[in-house]
């Protein structure tokens, strides 16, 4: 796996924020990302149908299911629970309780921004950056500041 420059932000995030949200386009590594920012949390994805409908069917129970929180993936899937991840943010102190991503829609952000208000800390994740594809070709703690210079330079033309 290709180490994420957002890993530290989303992990320091989770440790102010009752909730954190990381929101991207598609396939842009949002799940991998969270999942293996936080290995021992609940995961749940809102694609499979059988865990939408019982979200939808009936949210409290749903999130009764993880009293320390979770990863909800595909939040998006559900917006009706953002009602209720408000009620429950709120009857806890704990930070980073839950972990939610999604695609970046207009209709999510509205309502992640008028229902978790001043409860969750919202990142923002793009595909792979140059420095993340060249940390992903050496190990860990032996990093190789020229190898980035190099790669940019080749691609770098003047101007006009």
């Amino acid at each position: 796996m290709v180490p994420r420059l957002l890993e530290p932000v989303l992990r320091d995030a989770a440790s102010q924020f009752k909730a954190v949200a990381v929101t991207g386009p598609r396939q842009s590594g949002k799940t991998t990302l969270t999942r293996m920012a936080f290995p021992g949390k609940p995961y749940v994805t809102l694609e499979a149908p059988e865990e939408r409908e019982r979200a939808l069917r009936d949210p409290r129970l749903f999130l009764s299911r993880f009293p320390e929180g979770c990863i909800l993936d595909e939040i998006q899937r559900a917006p009706d629970l953002f009602s209720y991840l408000q009620e429950n943010l709120d009857a806890a102190s704990k930070p980073g309780r839950f972990i939610l991503t999604g695609s970046q829609q207009f209709g999510m952000m509205e309502k992640i921004t008028q229902s978790l208000a001043g409860r969750i800390g919202i990142l923002s994740l793009l595909p792979f950056s140059m420095a993340e594809l060249d940390r992903g070709k050496y190990p860990q703690g032996e990093p190789e500041p020229r190898a980035l210079e190099k790669r940019l330079s080749a691609h770098l033309r003047p101007a006009g």
